[in-house]
């Protein structure tokens, strides 16, 4: 008992002041710790624990108790939708009974308007085909055009030096001065 009262309370560790000094025995100082963290969330944890806990159950019965309306909602609409079903059947039957006559003339009105539709769709096709082949044709003019020009800049200016480029505009003046001689 004095060994471990030794290990909390170290006289050669306290300063004479009276005042507070540290432990340096880690095995001591950790157990001390270790419990006072497992009280500490035990005691609070209790409570948060049971609130999860709470708040979980209560959000697995509101789901069921929403499953429940949804699934007499479903049965509702899978009524509606058997009588609606039977509705037309006896609608196909009344239609069976009158006559094929007028369902082969609504197939052949419908046959020729899609065909009229298929036409005109043909029309657009081709129209938005060409006008995407002009489109990607003058891109790439443009683009050529582009790439000269910056090839040819890039040569010039490679190629010309101050004393050539005063020589070739000397010349250009000298063509423009005898043009204008010409004119006059």
């Amino acid at each position: 008992m004095k060994t471990i009262t030794d290990s909390f309370v170290s006289f050669g560790h306290w300063p004479s002041a009276g005042s507070f000094g540290f432990n340096t025995d880690i095995l001591a100082t950790n157990l001390i710790n270790l419990s006072v963290v497992l009280g500490v969330l035990i005691f609070f944890g209790k409570g948060v624990l049971s609130d999860l806990l709470d708040n979980r159950k209560q959000r697995i019965l509101n789901t069921i108790r929403n499953s429940e309306e949804l699934r007499n909602g479903t049965i509702n609409q899978l009524e509606e939708a058997r009588a609606r079903l039977q509705k037309v059947e006896i609608e196909a039957d009344q239609f069976r009974v009158n006559g094929y006559s007028e369902i082969e003339r609504e197939k052949w009105n419908l046959i020729n308007s899609t065909y009229k539709t298929l036409d005109q769709l043909e029309n657009y096709k081709n129209e938005t085909i060409h006008f995407e082949q002009q489109r990607a044709i003058n891109k790439v003019r443009q683009r050529v055009f582009q790439q000269a020009l910056e090839g040819a800049l890039g040569t010039l200016n490679s190629c010309l030096t101050n004393e050539l480029h005063l020589r070739t505009i000397s010349a250009n003046i000298g063509m423009f001065g005898a043009i204008k001689e010409i004119t006059d």
